[in-house]
């Protein structure tokens, strides 16, 4: 069993608390093993309800207490899988909270879509949420008790093939590769159909690799738009249901001149690789590929998003590129104070652009390589 950074955190709120339990993260990431981990050290009795299998849908959508109670009659703890799947579960879950306050009550959801929007709004103030994702570097780097050298020859599997917690623990490469395509078939697609009112399944899928085709690269809505033959509400409406899904995040340019520096366009990373290579078909070893840079980017991203989420530590989260060139592919701001930082694949070093010295006098600059990035993620 993989240790989860999040496992304490969750056991407590729903230990100390009688807010409900949320737990996010796309399918496959652990959510049910880790909630299966925190309720087995909650006293009393549970109930589990995968909503996948629509059994208890009709009276966790009713909004009858009646039912409600006689569900849950002799339990001390509710957990529901997949709870986005139930209509109105939000306002059913805040009659249960409001209603039979020493109820514990957990649930997951693989796509923050309908769970947010009919959870959000009617469980105002009544509710704890936390968001899980495939295995961080250092909760792998524990498993297996590595020092940070045998990290290091970890981190062309983790470009390749990504981080869920099952494909980490398969060791032949065409497994690797079976696993991935059953994940992106069976769930990313099916579930984002399913969740999101989708015109164009075809376009979406078309989307999905032009994406990926572009990590660490200026997105423009406009050129997406035309090459798809769709309008660009159309674009951004998709690109916001994968963002709600946990597929992908954006990251925008920072901004406190605005003549200079580029803002008007995204750039768009995938929260797992393996995710992403899925997508393009595109499984070769780093010395075959023209996109290492690109992965290293994208992996050192998602990876302090990680340590961030899990931490609780809140900094708002750019790029930075000026109209002349100059740029940084991460800049934090906490308490307004600017960190900016470099990635570079490989051991180079490679100085502050002059730029962003002048611009910004107060702001750090770190560049982060194979030498120094469990620093930047641990």
């Amino acid at each position: 069993m993989i240790n989860r950074i999040l496992l304490q955190q969750v056991q407590a709120r729903i230990r100390q608390s009688n807010k409900v339990v949320i737990l996010y993260g796309a399918r496959q990431v652990g959510k049910t093993t880790l909630s299966n981990e925190v309720l087995a050290n909650l006293v009393g009795k549970t109930l589990r309800i995968n909503a996948d299998q629509f059994t208890y849908s009709e009276i966790l959508s009713s909004r009858d207490l009646t039912k409600l109670k006689g569900l849950v009659s002799g339990y001390d703890n509710l957990f529901i899988d997949e709870a986005q799947r139930i209509p109105d579960i939000g306002i059913n879950l805040k009659i249960l909270h409001d209603e039979l306050s020493t109820l514990k009550i957990l649930v997951t959801g693989s796509s923050s879509l309908e769970l947010a929007n009919r959870i959000r709004e009617p469980l105002t103030g009544r509710t704890w949420t936390f968001k899980l994702y495939p295995i961080s570097i250092p909760e792998f780097q524990k498993y297996l008790d590595l020092n940070d050298f045998e990290v290091q020859l970890q981190l062309e599997e983790w470009m390749r093939f990504g981080s869920y917690p099952e494909l980490l623990l398969l060791n032949n490469y065409n497994d690797k590769i079976a696993y991935l395509e059953e994940v992106r078939d069976a769930y990313l697609y099916k579930d984002i159909f399913a969740l999101g009112n989708i015109r164009y399944p075809e376009k979406l899928r078309q989307l999905l690799r032009l994406l990926s085709y572009q990590i660490g690269n200026l997105v423009s809505i406009h050129e997406l738009a035309t090459s798809l033959q769709v309008n660009r509400d159309t674009i951004i409406n998709y690109i916001d249901l994968l963002e709600k899904a946990f597929v992908i995040f954006r990251l925008k340019g920072l901004s406190r001149n605005l003549r200079k520096e580029v803002t008007s366009m995204d750039k768009i990373y995938f929260l797992d690789l393996g995710t992403r290579n899925s997508l393009i078909e595109n499984y070769s070893e780093l010395q075959n590929r023209n996109d290492t840079g690109a992965l290293w980017e994208n992996l050192l991203l998602i990876e302090r998003i990680k340590k961030n989420e899990y931490s609780k530590f809140y900094a708002n989260q750019y790029f930075w590129r000026t109209h002349t060139g100059a740029e940084l592919d991460y800049v934090e701001e906490k308490d307004g104070v600017f960190h900016g930082f470099e990635f570079k694949w490989g051991k180079k070093r490679v100085h502050a652009p002059q730029t962003w010295l002048n611009t910004y006098p107060d702001a750090s600059y770190q560049l982060i390589n194979q030498n120094n990035f469990l620093d930047f993620i641990s």
